[in-house]
């Protein structure tokens, strides 16, 4: 589940490209950035906090699996709805797309455990693509996004989104609003994702997990935490002095988290190591950034990362 941290990521990595798409229409960075995490906040979390490139996050961006079987029933409707259906398109190539998608599947999960059932089975590929998910259902109609990798360029899978956003806010009665409240941009984004939105079910539309939020739900929970989170850091001098890695400090709270960046996502998903009350540690700034500043373990096992200033006193 994408936290607050993951949307100041995706918002300190894209806002300027959102921002500049985005002028004249009603969408918002805050919405654009609910809506990744709600469409792939399965995969790209994990992967940005891998040793990966921003542009090898974009590709492997990909989602949703198909492989049905009409002897066990249920599955997928729309084309296609298996591999057979998909390599006996000659024109465009089918088989060149089933190839992609399925090694899309399998690089995606070396990182993401969930789907690593699926690519292990040699006839399953994805049917979501790029970090805004547009579905393989349209390869016939528009091959190069997919065979070209086009939704792994963000300007080129931005465009796309909104594209089918404005089909989507058109679609429900809203394409002639010059603004669009929180709830009314879940509409469209229900719309988004189903194809239709119905008022009497307000925002319990959409896909729902067991036991889960629908996808309504989900974005409008999504869109109330994005605004809380601001685009740049909040920087100021170290209160400690000294010139970073000069200044020796100690735990003074009975317990101390050191994390991976300077971001506190509520949970322990960028937590490196607990610290105890008294352990020693080295400044390696001397700027307080969201109120945590990097520090360094002085143990044998030296660990580097970042620790809330208010819980540290000098050494």
């Amino acid at each position: 589940m994408p936290d607050k941290c993951d949307m100041r990521w995706f918002k300190q990595t894209f806002h300027d490209q959102i921002d500049s798409a985005i002028d004249g229409t009603p969408f918002t960075l805050d919405f654009l950035t609910a809506l990744a995490c709600q469409e792939t906040g399965e995969v790209w979390p994990t992967l940005r906090k891998q040793n990966l490139s921003v542009d090898q996050i974009l590709e492997l961006c990909v989602g949703d699996t198909i492989d049905f079987n009409s002897a066990t029933g249920g599955g997928r409707s729309a084309f296609p709805k298996n591999k057979a259906a998909l390599v006996a398109v000659t024109d465009p190539n089918g088989q060149e797309m089933f190839d992609l998608a399925h090694q899309l599947l399998v690089d995606m999960a070396q990182f993401i455990d969930s789907y690593k059932g699926a690519a292990s089975q040699p006839n399953k590929f994805c049917h979501g693509y790029g970090i805004f998910q547009f579905d393989l259902q349209f390869f016939l109609e528009q091959p190069d996004y997919f065979l070209q990798k086009e939704f792994a360029d963000f300007d080129k899978c931005l465009a796309k989104a909104l594209g089918e956003l404005q089909s989507a806010r058109n679609k429900i009665g809203l394409g002639s609003q010059d603004s669009l409240s929180d709830l009314e941009l879940c509409h469209v984004a229900i719309a988004y994702n189903t194809g239709r939105f119905n008022p009497a079910k307000g925002l319990q539309q959409g896909f729902r997990p067991p036991g889960g939020l629908f996808y309504g739900e989900q974005i409008f929970a999504f869109l109330q935490t994005a605004h809380g989170v601001p685009v740049e850091d909040d920087t100021a001098p170290s209160p400690f002095g000294g010139n970073g890695n000069a200044t020796n400090l100690k735990v003074k709270s009975t317990q101390l988290n050191l994390r991976s960046e300077p971001c506190n996502p509520g949970n322990t998903s960028n937590r490196i190591a607990t610290l105890s009350h008294g352990d020693a540690l080295q400044a390696m700034s001397d700027q307080i950034t969201n109120g945590f500043i990097e520090v360094q373990t002085t143990d044998d096992n030296s660990l580097q990362g970042f620790a809330f200033a208010g819980l540290l006193e000098p050494a």
